[in-house]
């Protein structure tokens, strides 16, 4: 049986990555509206790996005999100032995440919980690539400035990212 701290810990981060991939979703609208369907696919494929990331700490949590609690998603946001203004939301919205699965990676430590540790390093991983890849958009985004033929450029060329394997959502 899971340590019950580690088990409300978890629910905790199941909440944080359905309320990233609502974010995600909310920022693809806001794209999506601006006629911008490159970011908004870029973000439409983050929600669906964020649904992944809950998805797979879901499936954990039940594999340890825990019991799952949903909490409320926050509303999210829908209007921002521009295309560096999301990625830079969607930065700071990583950045909180990196926090959280660190903070459970410290009570995992503390608790001599080693499945816990093993399953949530390949979160800390991710973590270091979801934030230098946004990291690496908000900079071409600062080069391009309002230039918007070097802002169409990053939108056709983001809308053809493809989805992982192994962060498609699954029940």
């Amino acid at each position: 049986m899971i340590d019950s701290r580690i088990e409300e810990a978890l629910g905790k981060q199941i909440n944080q990555e359905f309320a990233a991939a609502y974010n995600y979703l909310g920022m693809s609208g806001y794209f999506d509206a601006n006629t911008l369907d490159g970011f908004a696919h870029w973000m439409q494929t983050q929600h669906n790996e964020e649904m992944a990331h809950g998805m797979r700490l879901f499936r954990y949590l039940l594999d340890r005999g825990g019991k799952i609690e949903l909490a409320t998603i926050p509303k999210p946001r829908s209007e921002f100032n521009g295309t560096i203004d999301v990625f830079e939301a969607a930065l700071e919205q990583e950045r909180e995440n990196t926090i959280a699965i660190n903070r459970l990676y410290e009570l995992a430590t503390e608790c001599n919980d080693y499945a816990t540790k093993s399953h949530l390093q390949w979160f800390l991983d991710e973590q270091v690539e979801e934030e230098k890849t946004i990291e690496d958009i908000i900079a071409m985004l600062r080069m391009a400035k309002e230039d918007i033929s070097a802002i169409l450029f990053l939108n056709e060329k983001l809308g053809t990212r493809e989805a992982n394997e192994e962060t498609t959502p699954e029940a």
